[in-house]
């Protein structure tokens, strides 16, 4: 559970960092996993970042119960969530980020339901947690806030590449007035933030890569009004926190994968 600070320092500040929030096999049965999955790379897909690089990922909408879906289903992070949002929470969707060394892109400054606000739902009340796979440093492209920016609200997003970006000018008027904080993080470490903070990442111009795993929420109460590619409220079933080392080391065939990775022919190019 998170300690009173962090909840605050969550609302106040729009994100928090929750330090080891998994421990190093959980995070290296993670790794090995991603890596070894050869469905997760191939329905990986790319979104041009409108500076000659691109950003790759993969989509699914349900957690399943690999250890994808053990960690989107933990009670550590579930528990969490349902505390920034103050209530019950479901599954929004997950995905893997894979900025890979050199080649990784960059994204352009955006708030999430900047995209989201498109899928139905009337209110911000979802959130997220970027869980570091890789070190996530600046000299790796790690993701990069504002913060209280959340506090400003919906800001008009506009295609920058295959990505949809915030306002150039108001966002340019907002860096001359809030805090920009480098999130660089090791294994382990859990980034929650708010749908509505700004944040971006440079391109991986290192020898590292940085793979992320985010998992996205939405409050029960915040049901989308209409249909979308993204799922509506769907009762999410708590997994224990010893659920990741239990899974252990799962492998996937071509044909029997454990989540439905997300067609990307069928997500706007300018959303995620």
């Amino acid at each position: 559970m998170l300690t009173h600070e962090q909840i605050q320092a969550y609302h106040g500040d729009g994100y928090v960092i929750v330090r080891a929030l998994f421990d190093a096999e959980e995070i290296e049965l993670l790794r090995r996993t991603a890596i070894e999955d050869r469905r997760l790379d191939q329905q990986s897909f790319g979104r041009a970042d409108g500076e000659g690089g691109i950003v790759r990922l993969t989509l699914w909408n349900h957690p399943g119960n690999g250890i994808y879906g053990m960690y989107a289903r933990c009670h550590r992070v579930v528990d969490a969530m349902e505390q920034l949002l103050e209530g019950e929470v479901y599954h929004y969707h997950s995905k893997m980020i894979l900025k890979d060394a050199k080649v990784g892109g960059a994204w352009a400054w955006h708030q999430d339901y900047g995209y989201w606000y498109d899928n139905y739902v009337l209110y911000p009340l979802l959130s997220s947690v970027s869980i570091a796979v890789d070190p996530a440093t600046r000299e790796n492209g790690c993701m990069q806030v504002l913060k209280g920016s959340q506090h400003l609200g919906r800001i008009t997003h506009t295609e920058t590449g295959d990505q949809a970006g915030a306002e150039l000018e108001r966002v340019a008027e907002v860096e001359k007035r809030l805090e920009l904080v480098y999130c660089e993080m090791d294994p382990g470490d859990a980034l929650f933030f708010h749908c509505n903070i700004l944040h971006r990442s440079d391109q991986n111009r290192s020898d590292s890569p940085r793979w992320s795993l985010i998992c996205c929420y939405n409050a029960a109460r915040n049901n989308p009004y209409r249909e979308a590619h993204h799922p509506s409220y769907t009762p999410l079933d708590k997994a224990s926190d010893s659920a990741i080392k239990e899974v252990g080391m799962t492998r996937f065939e071509d044909d029997d994968s454990d989540v439905a990775f997300l067609d990307p022919d069928k997500i706007p190019t300018s959303e995620e």
